[in-house]
């Protein structure tokens, strides 16, 4: 059996075709990844922004003709914060459904988790417990714990209202962010991760997901273009996170878009996302492991197992 996932968020469109691998994994047939930020000021006017909105369809179309040209078995389209957040969604579950002949499931901040942790888990299953996946995305956050093994299990998960498309738009307006800025973007990060009820200095195991963890480690290890080889499974400790970090909200867009494998269009939102990443590792005991696999893997191996 084939499967597409997309995963459509507040700032990419990601696509997954795969078939399932010997041993219940997954085999990549083809991964792409479109940054669209349909999450373009939804957290100020509550409403898809008509630019952001045609970028999103227009990956869509795309999307369309590679899943086509795969016959795929079953597609599930997904839609995270910024559908979650928008007035005319309308709009988009129309669009997305002329295009794709799906309708998108607007999924809540908790199924998000489960799905980001289990496609982390499957991919690095021996991992020590309680290791705790982060996904930091242009809209939300999701933090959860657990543990791995042939049956990933959660104990604790939630979704958290900071991203790095939202808090660069509410709190980090100047280029570079003022101190001012940043630290009023800290103490609301903050306030929000010490009310997460996560025992954060009880982690074994510290997993990072999505565009921002996977763009930090291609930072860090200053490789010369993206290769997800060599992102995933890398680690960087906890005071290499906070340089970067650091770095980067110091930076100007132009500098940080001057950076060798720095997606052009990420480059406006990775120091927020780097701010939330080096405000999580503040509080944590152990270094960062950088995945690849993510929600887009634990949609496609619920398509699989359904």
């Amino acid at each position: 059996m084939r499967v597409a996932a997309i995963d459509c968020g507040t700032n990419s469109v990601r696509l997954l075709v795969a078939e399932r691998a010997d041993g219940g994994g997954l085999v990549d047939l083809d991964r792409r990844l479109v940054l669209t930020r349909l999450g373009q000021g939804v957290d100020a006017t509550g409403r898809f922004h008509p630019d952001a909105l045609a970028r999103t369809l227009t990956a869509f179309a795309d999307y369309a003709d590679v899943i086509a040209g795969f016959g795929v078995d079953r597609l599930r389209l997904v839609a995270t914060s910024a559908a979650r957040d928008a007035s005319n969604r309308g709009e988009f579950f129309a669009g997305a459904r002329a295009r794709l002949g799906v309708d998108p499931e607007i999924i809540s901040g908790d199924e998000e988790a489960g799905l980001s942790f289990r496609g982390a888990l499957t991919a690095l299953p021996d991992v020590a417990a309680p290791a705790m996946v982060m996904d930091i995305g242009g809209g939300s956050t999701e933090l959860i714990v657990g543990a791995g093994g042939a049956a990933p299990s959660i104990d604790h998960g939630l979704s958290l209202d900071i991203g790095s498309v939202r808090i660069r738009e509410r709190f980090l307006a100047s280029d570079p962010p003022t101190a001012g800025q940043l630290a009023a973007a800290t103490e609301h990060i903050d306030a929000l991760l010490d009310g997460a009820g996560i025992d954060f200095a009880a982690v074994a195991t510290w997993i990072g997901v999505g565009g921002t963890a996977t763009s930090l480690s291609a930072l860090n290890q200053r490789l010369p273009e993206y290769d997800r080889t060599k992102v995933h499974g890398s680690t960087m400790t906890r005071a290499a996170l906070h340089d970067l970090a650091v770095h980067l909200l110091t930076s100007t867009v132009a500098q940080v878009r001057a950076l060798p494998s720095m997606h052009p269009k990420r480059a406006d939102v990775i120091c927020a996302g780097a701010l939330i990443a080096d405000r999580v590792g503040a509080r944590m005991p152990v270094e960062l492991t950088i995945s690849e696999s993510d929600i887009l893997d634990g949609i496609a191996l619920g398509l699989l197992q359904s």
